[in-house]
């Protein structure tokens, strides 16, 4: 923690799935692979709230240092984690995750209600009471669409101007 003493609290609901949605999941491998998911993002300095799944995809409840982009924790623990499953099972088992992954950014106030879903996960699945908009992972998971605002519909009072710098010029700040 030395020189970095920075205030932050950034909570993220991450779910991604197994290759092509297929059950890889089974109880004896979702016990090794959350055990090293966690273990994993500790080194990171990434905070497990929660973790849960289903037999195709996993759930994560998460604080992630600002310091670190998200992309690339979760690259790092879908990549290390197949590699330390397929590793661990030998020959007999090929372990693999899909390219994608979901992410919802959460308050103080929803992370516990995250955790409890996250944590119900098998429940959730197996009394068909999962909520849609946490169970995408990639696009064609066919996600709700994100209508963001269009950069021709902000007044042109509050875009900024043209930055005119010469390389020739001394820098502008």
């Amino acid at each position: 923690m030395e020189g970095d003493m920075s205030f932050w609290r950034t909570y993220y609901h991450i779910v991604w799935a197994t290759s092509e949605r297929h059950p890889l999941i089974s109880t004896n491998i979702e016990e090794l692979l959350f055990a090293y998911i966690v273990n994993k993002a500790g080194e990171l300095g990434v905070f497990i709230f929660a973790i849960g799944g289903w037999v195709d995809h996993i759930h994560l409840v998460a604080a992630i240092p600002p310091k670190l982009a998200v992309s690339q924790v979760v690259k790092r623990l879908k990549g290390s984690s197949s590699r330390y499953i397929n590793q661990a099972l030998g020959d007999e088992y090929t372990f693999a995750w899909q390219g994608g992954y979901g992410i919802l950014t959460l308050s103080e106030s929803q992370r516990k209600v995250a955790e409890e879903y996250v944590r119900n996960q098998k429940v959730h699945h197996q009394q068909d009471t999962t909520n849609g908009w946490l169970e995408y992972a990639i696009e064609c998971d066919e996600g709700p669409p994100n209508h963001g605002l269009s950069p021709s519909l902000i007044s042109n009072g509050l875009k900024e101007p043209i930055a005119n710098y010469h390389v020739e010029d001394e820098l502008p700040f």
